[in-house]
């Protein structure tokens, strides 16, 4: 087994210790910061990813190998940056006003920093003001909101309106999801993507940023 394959393993199975030893290893032995990053870090996730997407694995399983992957990037960002590796996009994420629910929130995350976004985390109960303001600060590419309960999803609305009325509609995708949004719901309140996992959340918002890019 390649060492890259290794440590896509060992992520898989949450294996913090060893994740940070392997992606050391590796960058001692002369790899790529960009090849350990994608072929062994963001590969595991992906396996993890597609698992949770196809209920092989659950929560559980996904947090801990959430926490291995956090360990071997704080080993390797000094080097990603150094090598010059950008991040595919960037998100600005939370869950809405009202809403305090925030596993779905981190689990969405932590696919997302998987696929090699870099994720503006800002919390629960966030008011339409805050998504607008972190978005324009941190020049994000997607506005991610979340919730859980029924109550709450329409403050999904008020996102869509404070940034047409800020004059920044343009500017940014705005993405929803939790349990009781769908895709039709998203159509109705004026967002643009939308998602029913983790998951599938963190493909769209690559795609996206790809589109973007190119």
């Amino acid at each position: 087994m390649s060492l890259l394959s290794e440590l896509s393993e060992n992520l898989q199975r949450g294996k913090a210790n060893e994740v940070k030893d392997l992606v050391q290893k590796a960058l001692d032995e002369g790899l790529e910061p960009r090849a350990v990053l994608e072929e062994g870090l963001m590969d595991g996730m992906g396996i993890i990813g597609e698992k949770f997407k196809n209920n092989q694995c659950y929560v559980p399983e996904v947090l801990i190998a959430a926490r291995a992957m956090n360990a071997g990037i704080t080993v390797l960002k000094p080097h990603l940056v150094t090598s010059g590796v950008k991040s595919q996009g960037t998100v600005v994420l939370g869950t809405v006003k009202g809403d305090l629910h925030d596993i779905g929130k981190n689990l969405v995350r932590m696919m997302m920093e998987g696929k090699g976004l870099e994720v503006i985390d800002i919390g629960v109960d966030v008011p339409a003001e805050k998504f607008v303001s972190a978005a324009i600060e941190h020049n994000a590419d997607i506005i991610a909101c979340s919730a859980l309960l029924t109550t709450t999803m329409t403050e999904m609305r008020n996102i869509v309106d404070k940034i047409v009325e800020d004059g920044v509609r343009e500017r940014f995708r705005i993405m929803v999801g939790g349990a009781p949004v769908t895709d039709s719901f998203c159509k109705t309140v004026g967002a643009d993507l939308y998602a029913p996992d983790a998951s599938s959340a963190a493909d769209v918002a690559v795609e996206y940023c790809k589109s973007k890019a190119s």
